[in-house]
C-alpha cells in the first residue's frame, strides 16, 4: 500500500471531517474504520438516530395532545413502532452513505478494520476476515471517540440494563423505564419514550438537571418536563441495578440516606461517556493515557509523539460532535502549516428535548465561582406573539454581560427551535458583541428570535419592549 501523508483512525464527525479537510489541503489521506459503515457513534447510534426518534415521537405526541387545539381532528391515531424505527434506520443509512460519497469525492482511501499502532508512523489494520494491512503514514489523527460509562453497582447487560445504543432499537415500547442520569442523553431518550406512552422516572445524583448547562435552564427544563409526565428524583445516589429477567430493580439513597427502590421494564444508564482507546496499542507509538482515559495533547492537539494528533472525545473538553469537527479541521490545517484557532468557550451545547435548550459562553454559576462581575437580562417565550401562535410558550432567553463594557459573556436559551437559534449567540460571542449590539439589530416579527433582542434590551438597559 502507498504511504499516506495523513491517516485518520475513526470515521465519526471529527475523523471524517479531518480527513476531508486534509484532502482539501492536498494531502494524501486514509481513514480507518473498524465497523462496516462510516460515521462513528454520532451517525450510527448517537446524534442522528436519536434526533430521528425525537422528531417522530414529537409528531406522535402532538397528534395525540395538541392537534385538536389547532382544529385538526385526529381520531384513530396509533403508533407504528416498527415503522418509526424503520424511518430512523433510513435516516441513518442515508447519512452514512453521504459520508461514503464524501470520501470518494475527496479521494480519501477508506480502510475497514481495527487500527492499532505498530510504530509512530505505521498502523496495522486487522480486518474481520483475519486479514492484516500495514499502513505507512507521515501523520496520524486519533479520532476513536467514546463509549457509554456506568457507575459502581450497575452492570450494563444490554438486555434490561441498557445504554443509549440499545435504547435506540428496543423491540417494544416499555411500560416503564428508569433513567439513571439527568443529563443530555438521559433527558433526550427519556423524553422519546415518555411521548410514546412509557412511564419514565429519571434518577439523578445531583440536585439539578443538565448540570453542564446554566442553572436557569435546568430549573425551567425540570418544570416543563414534569408537565409532560416525566417523574424526577433528584439528589438520589444509585447503589445498584439488577436484572430479574422480566424486570429490572434499581436501588438508590435519597438525600436523607433512605433507600428508595424503582422497578421497571428497562433501566437506561445515561451517566456520561468515556474515551475509547482500547486496542490502539498506544505504547508502540510512545503514547500514554491520563487518569481519565484521555490522550494528552498540547495546544495544537499534538500528542507527546510528533506527528500524532488526537481530537474529539479522546481528548480534554466537552464530548460534542461539533467540537470534534472543529478540532478535525484545526489539526488538518496545523499539519498543513496554517495557523487555525478554536475558541472553546464559544462552542455551544444543545439539549434536543422539546422544548430544546442550548447555551454558549459562561454560565452564571461559572461567573459566580470566578467572582467575575456580570449583569443579566432575560425574556420569556410566553411574551412572544410567535410563541403563542405556535403554542410554544415554554422557555426563555437569558443573556449575561460585563457590567462595565456590556460585552456578552454568555447566552442561555430554552424553547422551540433553540438548537438553531443558538447560532446567533455564537456569532455574537465570536465577534465580541455587546448586549446593546444585539438589542439594536432588527429581528423579524413575529419570530422566536425576538426573544434574543428583548433579553439583550433587558441586559443592557432593563427596558424590554414587550414585557
Amino acid at each position: 500500500m502507498d504511504k499516506f501523508d495523513v491517516t485518520v483512525i475513526g470515521s465519526g464527525p471529527g475523523g471524517y471531517v479531518a480527513a476531508i479537510r486534509c484532502a482539501q489541503l492536498g494531502m494524501k489521506t486514509a481513514i480507518i474504520e473498524r465497523y462496516s459503515t462510516l460515521g462513528g457513534t454520532c451517525l450510527n447510534v448517537g446524534c442522528i438516530p436519536s434526533k430521528a426518534l425525537l422528531d417522530s415521537s414529537e409528531h406522535y405526541h402532538n397528534a395525540l395532545k395538541n392537534f385538536g387545539k389547532h382544529g385538526i381532528e385526529t381520531d384513530g391515531v396509533r403508533l407504528n413502532w416498527p415503522g418509526m424505527l424503520g424511518r430512523k434506520d433510513d435516516v441513518v443509512g442515508q447519512t452514512c452513505s453521504g459520508v461514503e460519497y464524501l470520501m470518494k469525492k475527496n479521494e480519501i482511501k477508506v480502510i475497514h478494520g481495527h487500527g492499532s499502532f505498530e510504530t509512530n508512523q505505521k498502523v496495522l489494520v486487522q480486518g474481520e476476515d483475519g486479514s492484516n494491512i500495514s499502513v505507512e503514514t507521515e501523520n496520524v489523527i486519533i479520532a476513536t471517540g467514546s463509549k457509554p460509562s456506568s457507575i459502581p453497582g450497575v452492570q450494563i447487560d444490554k438486555q434490561r440494563i441498557i445504554t443509549s445504543t440499545e435504547a435506540l432499537k428496543l423491540a417494544e415500547i416499555p411500560q416503564k423505564m428508569v433513567v439513571i442520569g439527568g443529563g443530555i442523553i438521559g433527558l433526550e431518550l427519556g423524553s422519546v419514550y415518555s411521548r410514546l406512552g412509557t412511564e419514565v422516572q429519571v434518577v439523578e445524583y445531583l440536585d439539578r438537571l443538565i448540570p453542564s448547562m446554566d442553572g436557569s435552564l435546568g430549573k425551567e427544563m425540570l418544570r416543563t418536563l414534569k408537565k409532560q409526565g416525566i417523574q424526577f428524583f433528584l439528589s438520589h445516589a444509585v447503589q445498584e441495578a439488577k436484572n430479574f429477567g422480566d424486570k429490572v430493580v434499581v436501588k438508590a439513597l435519597n438525600k436523607k440516606e433512605q433507600e428508595v427502590e424503582f422497578d421497571a421494564d428497562y433501566c437506561l444508564v445515561a451517566v456520561g461517556r468515556r474515551p475509547y482507546t482500547e486496542g490502539l496499542n498506544l505504547n508502540a507509538a510512545g503514547l500514554e493515557i491520563d487518569e481519565k482515559g484521555r490522550v494528552p495533547v498540547d495546544e495544537n492537539l499534538q500528542t507527546q509523539t510528533p506527528g500524532i494528533y488526537a481530537i474529539g472525545d479522546v481528548v480534554r473538553g466537552a464530548m460534542l460532535a461539533h467540537k470534534a469537527e472543529e478540532e478535525g479541521v484545526f489539526v488538518a490545517e496545523v499539519i498543513a502549516g496554517e495557523k487555525p484557532h478554536i475558541n472553546y468557550r464559544n462552542i455551544p451545547s444543545v439539549l434536543y428535548t422539546w422544548p430544546e435548550a442550548a447555551g454558549v459562553g459562561f454560565t452564571e454559576e461559572e461567573l459566580i465561582s470566578e467572582e467575575r462581575p456580570y449583569k443579566s437580562g432575560s425574556f420569556p417565550f410566553r411574551a412572544l406573539g410567535r410563541a403563542r401562535a405556535a403554542m410554544e410558550t415554554d422557555g426563555l432567553v437569558k443573556i449575561l454581560a460585563d457590567p462595565d463594557t456590556d460585552e456578552i459573556l454568555g447566552v442561555h436559551m430554552m424553547g422551540a427551535r433553540i438548537a438553531d437559534l443558538i447560532a446567533e449567540a455564537v456569532v455574537a460571542l465570536e465577534y465580541r458583541a455587546s448586549a446593546e449590539d444585539l438589542s439594536r439589530m432588527s429581528h423579524a416579527h413575529p419570530t422566536f428570535a425576538e426573544a434574543v433582542k428583548e433579553a439583550a434590551l433587558d441586559a443592557t438597559a432593563k427596558r424590554p419592549l414587550h414585557l
